[in-house]
């Protein structure tokens, strides 16, 4: 069992406050269109198979060297093109921002399909364009001031994130490192 493989992902968690307010848009949003509910979170390494002792040696050795907690700033709700991108807040992805998931790509052999667009998932989702559109508005009117919001990232997570399961069920957190 323990060279079995799992899909895990580190995650970059705000601080309780901003939790709590993005949380009410996000369960808003899970209500209305139909979506699971998760953390709030900003995805730090995409969904990546490894095994449970090989995720957390490369967890805490990425966290051990980084250290130091960072500020994000909102740009903006926006909608994607897939499911766990429906409908999201848009981080400005400056140096700052982005040299984080850089550093703690490279400790996990991670490598992006895609360039790094730092954001934190409001809901997960298969909406159509007009549907998505009319979340975006949602998640607008019950928080008006999201797309000027600037907080920090102080904590970082280990989660078990089996993309299969689209309830989110068995997601997890595994690991939790608390910046300085």
């Amino acid at each position: 069992m323990e060279n079995e493989k799992h899909v895990y992902s580190v995650w970059g968690l705000p601080t309780e406050e901003v939790r709590e307010r993005v949380k009410k848009v996000m369960k808003t949003l899970s209500t209305e269109f139909n979506g699971p509910e998760f953390e709030p979170h900003v995805t730090i390494v995409g969904a990546i198979n490894l095994t449970l002792q090989d995720a957390l040696n490369k967890f805490s050795s990425a966290c051990n060297d980084l250290k130091k907690a960072y500020v994000v700033h909102s740009k903006g709700v926006s909608t994607g093109t897939f499911y766990y991108q429906c409908v999201y807040l848009l981080l400005d992805s400056n140096p700052q921002v982005v040299a984080p998931s850089d550093h703690c790509c490279r400790h996990f052999g991670y490598e992006r399909p895609s360039p790094y667009m730092p954001h934190m998932s409001l809901l997960y989702a298969d909406l159509t364009e007009d549907e998505k559109k009319k979340a975006q508005e949602r998640a607008n009117a019950v928080d008006d001031s999201l797309g000027n919001l600037s907080f920090s990232i102080k904590r970082f997570a280990l989660y078990q994130t089996d993309t299969e399961d689209k309830s989110l069920k068995s997601w997890e957190k595994i690991a939790e490192y608390e910046l300085e």
